[in-house]
């Protein structure tokens, strides 16, 4: 699978990969989400709430045959192995997708702080509302309304703790699974926020380096 505007970030400790989720995979996750959602047996099968931190409407699990089908453990696989062959120059032989799963997100929902299981996880967004609203102090100088914020450290000079993802779709970021990180809630908006993440694992022997 071809690599699309594979980038390393370093803004902090952690390594962080952002990539771009190919059009039609957004897509097949989309019309996959819609499959579910009209669907209520399939809609009671799937949910994944119980097992997640997030205060919102709705989470389901991908199937593992849908992820096959799609191609979504390929787009997976693919720029794991890219990302730690960039950052560590050692390439992974094993790699077992653990759950991957869709956040449906509306306004004044938000996830809170947490981390993942596995060695690795990531998260993409399938669609983003067109406003995600104002601050409530209109003279604040940042609107962190439906970011995503990492968090590795504490504050210190020259040393920022926090990494803010403002959501685009298509974008997809892939980070360790310790990393902390949180959702913000949105506001002035009826529009869904819809992301897809995962966790997985990799050889242990390079998670233990």
């Amino acid at each position: 699978m071809e690599l699309e505007n594979f980038k390393l970030l370093r803004p902090f400790g952690p390594t962080i990969a952002k990539v771009k989720i190919p059009e039609n995979l957004v897509k097949e996750l989309n019309d996959y989400t819609d499959s579910i959602i009209s669907n209520e047996q399939k809609k009671k099968d799937l949910d994944w709430g119980k097992n997640l931190v997030g205060n919102v409407k709705q989470e389901f699990i991908i199937e593992k045959d849908i992820m096959e089908k799609i191609g979504w453990g390929k787009f997976l696989a693919t720029n794991v192995k890219e990302w730690i062959l960039q950052t560590n120059k050692r390439e992974i032989t094993k790699f077992n997708i653990m759950n991957s799963w869709i956040v449906r997100q509306f306004k004044n929902e938000y996830n809170p702080s947490h981390w993942h299981n596995g060695h690795v996880s990531g998260v993409g967004y399938l669609k983003v509302p067109s406003n995600l609203g104002d601050t409530l102090q209109k003279n604040k100088e940042v609107n962190n309304n439906g970011k995503l914020e990492m968090v590795h450290g504490s504050k210190a000079f020259l040393c920022k703790p926090t990494f803010r993802v403002t959501p685009k779709v298509g974008d997809f970021y892939f980070f360790p699974h310790y990393l902390m990180h949180a959702v913000y809630p949105f506001f002035d908006s009826e529009e869904e926020r819809r992301s897809v993440s995962f966790n997985a694992t990799v050889d242990q022997s390079l998670f233990n380096e």
